[in-house]
């Protein structure tokens, strides 16, 4: 798997609809997405894939350079129900098809039925012509982070959670890692930040930036839960080495807020039997880690936050070779990702 800062063939995306997880006829939601695809688009090739029935509706808010097809789904999160994509040394591309439970099944899931997501990947993978790998173990995209060099970054929250593999014991998933991914070393991670209904993803704490560099998630409040996470990961990260033997070096990123769903938040969702309540006063998992490299680029989640303008500075310095662009992301946050949540890189090859 070819770390995230590698050169892109383009990015695939999901149109938001899904009114109960998305306000207001996810019509807010749809302009963010928009913002982020157009932003993207800037920089490498973008394809939406959208219901039928709301082609014409995507089809008219995007612009016309980003490639819209139809391909029916549950919700809109491609990075944890697509494919990822995986080269070997020759450059052929292919996919890997992960099992999706809609981040824990009937055990904490997000909602019922899955089965369209779970066949998201596949259909990306037809339209691309690119080979696939089917992987019996349940995994999202967001829950691994690599550096294309042999090491992946992940949390025990997550990967160890009993509603994802639960006969699976921590070295059978680490052998399913590097037999599909061909990693040689795992760096684990406690805990994801809190409020993230993902069990712990990790690209919500912390990604590579480089080979041996990552940036994490941060906040000098003790009081606050996300304090004892940041250090507990910071330790792990500083006590170990990757594939190659070097020690992780660490950059810090101030993360925003805390921010909590406020009143109108909660207003305008449609909520149905089955689908995860929004109370007004829950914390968001708001995290400036969660951005996406574009060829040539960083696209960071910005909130209108105090913090915004520190966390854009701080990546622009460590990325003087990409232009660092901000987007107003709260809507996407709302749904319970952000934008790293809702892209999937195709690596070039």
């Amino acid at each position: 798997m070819p770390g995230e800062f590698e050169a892109h063939a383009g990015c695939w995306m999901l149109w938001p609809e899904r009114t109960d997880n998305w306000r207001l006829d996810a019509k807010p939601a749809q302009q963010a997405f928009a913002a982020v695809a157009e932003t993207i688009a800037d920089f490498e090739p973008v394809t939406v894939g959208v219901s039928k029935d709301q082609f014409t509706n995507a089809r008219q808010q995007l612009r016309s350079d980003i490639r819209v097809v139809e391909m029916s789904c549950d919700d809109s999160w491609m990075r944890d129900c697509g494919p990822t994509f995986v080269a070997n040394d020759e450059g052929l591309v292919r996919g890997v098809d992960w099992e999706f439970n809609a981040w824990g099944g009937l055990d904490g899931g997000a909602y019922f039925l899955w089965d369209q997501d779970a066949l998201v990947a596949r259909k990306v993978l037809e339209i691309e012509r690119l080979d696939r790998y089917k992987a019996p173990l349940v995994l999202e995209g967001g829950s691994i982070h690599v550096d294309g060099e042999g090491t992946l970054l992940t949390t025990e929250e997550c990967l160890l959670n009993p509603n994802r593999n639960p006969r699976l014991s921590r070295g059978e998933i680490e052998k399913f890692l590097a037999e599909y991914l061909k990693v040689e070393k795992i760096i684990w991670l406690g805990k994801g930040v809190p409020g993230d209904g993902t069990s712990g993803h990790v690209d919500n704490l912390c990604c590579f930036i480089r080979p041996g560099v990552v940036a994490l998630t941060w906040t000098d409040d003790p009081s606050d839960s996300q304090w004892k996470i940041s250090n507990d990961a910071y330790e792990r990260l500083s006590e170990a080495t990757d594939a190659r033997g070097r020690q992780v070096e660490i950059h810090i990123i101030h993360q925003p807020g805390p921010l909590h769903r406020t009143k109108a938040d909660c207003e305008g969702i449609q909520a149905v039997q089955g689908s995860r309540p929004r109370r007004e006063g829950d914390r968001l998992p708001a995290s400036y880690v969660n951005f996406y490299f574009a060829n040539g680029a960083v696209v960071v989640p910005t909130f209108g936050d105090p913090h915004d303008e520190d966390a854009l500075e701080s990546l622009q310095r460590l990325f003087p070779q990409r232009k660092v662009v901000g987007v107003h992301s709260r809507e996407i946050l709302l749904g319970g990702g952000n934008i790293h949540c809702i892209v999937q890189q195709q690596p070039s090859g």
